[in-house]
């Protein structure tokens, strides 16, 4: 039995725009995806999914994951999250020679699907770690990095970037321009982040940017500008000194580009009434910034706030479920240690398939 953990992820800057081979800065945050692999004697899979912000649930396959778990959540992320897996699966294969593998893995997170906190790229860095190590091999986390990348860029349909699984493989900080991926010493900046409880659809949005960026040249200026605003965020961090408290200064200008970055976004389509209530809430309560996270539509927004208003604004603001304060990950996947009397059966409300 092996587990392996992998932190999620907020983007300081510069998402959507990243597809598009402009620069993003996102940070590791230690809200995190544990995946437990144990070796199988045949080729089958079973996979246990726990806190994936959809009931627990358990199927058990070979070949592909093409039957999906019947649960009461929308059919496009139990399938999204069976595919990253399922991806994560064949990678680890690949990279250890073992085409015949078999496992039961279990996925227990504490990081909301499709909420633009990056469960996805956690839950497939980790889980190629887990699995490889399970078969005798040990990757090093770049290899991690690039071997996750591919795989959600096969289940995202060849929209994905390398910043979330980059970012959370190595930790910290880090910059992703296009294939170039290099790690920040950034400080530990106060992140606060508010919680609608929704889900985007990652590849509605991606695909509605496409749109208007290839129909009007504006929108295309757009994303540049955002490109723009992280380039200039990242000369500030490369300024700082890592291993202080962030000033005031920094943290006012950190904010500014964020509270520029979070309107281009909105502009291009991608935020939503509750993402907008959670920023101006947050913005409000006295955030030096405030924008939303991830793909948009619903999901998550952070904020930089070292105090504890912003967080119990949020709180009360109609459409937020949940806020919370998330420290800087400076730790990317790394090897756990394995539950001592570890259940591998599912639980009373999962459902199991057998192919």
């Amino acid at each position: 039995m092996t587990v392996s953990s992998a932190p999620g992820k907020v983007y300081l800057f510069g998402e959507h725009a990243v597809v598009y081979g402009e620069p993003a800065v996102p940070c590791a945050v230690e809200r995190r995806a544990t995946v437990t692999v144990s070796l199988r004697d045949d080729d089958h899979v079973r996979v246990r999914a726990e806190d994936l912000s959809l009931n627990g649930f358990t199927v058990e396959y070979s070949g592909s994951t093409g039957d999906r778990p019947d649960v009461n959540v929308p059919a496009p992320l139990v399938e999204a999250a069976m595919g990253y897996i399922d991806a994560a699966v064949e990678q680890a294969r690949d990279a250890a020679d073992a085409p015949d593998a078999g496992f039961d893995i279990t996925v227990e997170s504490d990081i909301p699907l499709g909420a633009g906190l990056g469960s996805s790229a956690a839950v497939v860095v980790a889980g190629i770690d887990a699995a490889t190590r399970e078969l005798g091999v040990e990757l090093s986390p770049r290899e991690i990095a690039d071997r996750a990348y591919k795989a959600e860029y096969e289940v995202q349909d060849g929209q994905a970037s390398r910043a979330d699984t980059f970012c959370s493989a190595m930790g910290g900080a880090v910059r992703v321009e296009g294939d170039d991926c290099r790690t920040i010493d950034a400080p530990a900046l106060p992140f606060v982040i508010g919680f609608d409880g929704g889900a985007g659809d990652t590849g509605a949005l991606v695909s509605g940017v496409r749109d208007l960026r290839e129909q009007y040249d504006f929108a295309a200026d757009t994303v540049s500008t955002i490109g723009d605003i992280v380039r200039r965020g990242e000369a500030l961090l490369a300024d700082a000194d890592p291993d202080a408290d962030p000033e005031e200064a920094l943290l006012d200008e950190l904010g500014r580009f964020m509270n520029f970055n979070h309107g281009l976004l909105e502009a291009l389509g991608v935020s939503s009434r509750s993402l907008d209530s959670m920023v101006w809430a947050a913005r409000e309560a006295g955030a030096y910034g405030a924008k939303l996270t991830g793909a948009g539509g619903g999901g998550c927004i952070v904020a930089l706030d070292p105090t504890p208003e912003t967080q119990t604004g949020l709180r009360f603001t109609p459409g937020c479920e949940d806020a919370f304060r998330a420290e800087l990950a400076t730790e990317g996947v790394r090897l756990e240690e394995p539950p001592t009397n570890a259940d591998s059966t599912a639980g009373d409300d999962s459902v199991e398939e057998s192919s």
